[in-house]
């Protein structure tokens, strides 16, 4: 699709018009798509706003970095925000203390979440532990669920000991659900005080979390 063809579908007041623009972007340069993205940045439906956070993602500038943040910020739609996070992402560890700072404001289970599994891509170990020691204190159980289990990816990290920790404290937890996803983390922790954790789950009230132990030890 040549640039006429697209700047006219980006005006058109048919959505999926729009969108097929929005596509046909990937197609050009940064210096040519980033502009054209930008301008649909408001757009009135959430749907092109995250097809536009998923272009500028893959075209990465000073432009688009700053755009996305404003996204993930202001937007209003939690896919939209959580899609801006996920594109944030792509730029490196340069967007690790941005994607902690958004986790910490913005109380969406869905952004949350996206943010949690977008920080797995990063060498970002100091961030990824800040992130999730807040996360396990969250009221969705979903984003704790989720923490947890990204803490078990901080073994041989400089966080591991911080994230063992963490993880140790949530043994006892009420939830059967927090108790079999940090059976899980443990699993991973090739040391005696995970391995200690983990023959206490063993004795568990609760036979899912008893079979994660026992699944870890296969």
């Amino acid at each position: 699709m040549d640039l006429n063809q697209i700047e006219a579908y980006l005006s058109d007041t048919d959505s999926q018009q729009r969108l097929k623009a929005i596509v046909e972007l990937k197609n050009y340069e940064p210096d040519v798509a980033v502009p054209l993205l930008l301008s649909k940045i408001q757009d009135q439906e959430f749907l092109v706003r995250s097809f536009v956070a998923m272009g500028l993602g893959k075209k990465r500038t000073a432009e688009s970095f700053a755009a996305l943040l404003e996204m993930m910020k202001f937007d209003r739609d939690p896919n939209v925000r959580a899609e801006a996070s996920n594109s944030l992402s792509l730029f490196g560890e340069v967007s690790a203390p941005h994607l902690r700072s958004l986790f910490v404001q913005d109380d969406h289970w869905l952004v949350r979440r996206s943010i949690l599994a977008a920080m797995t891509e990063l060498n970002s170990p100091e961030e990824i532990y800040e992130t999730c020691a807040y996360g396990v204190t969250a009221d969705d159980e979903t984003v704790r669920t989720s923490s947890i289990d990204v803490l078990g990816l901080l073994v041989n990290t400089p966080k591991q000991d911080e994230a063992l920790k963490l993880l140790l404290s949530m043994v006892s937890n009420p939830s059967w659900r927090i108790r079999f996803r940090t059976a899980k983390a443990l699993a991973r922790f090739p040391v005696p005080e995970a391995q200690d954790a983990l023959n206490y789950l063993r004795q568990d009230e609760d036979h899912r979390v008893v079979g994660a132990v026992l699944e870890s030890l296969l």
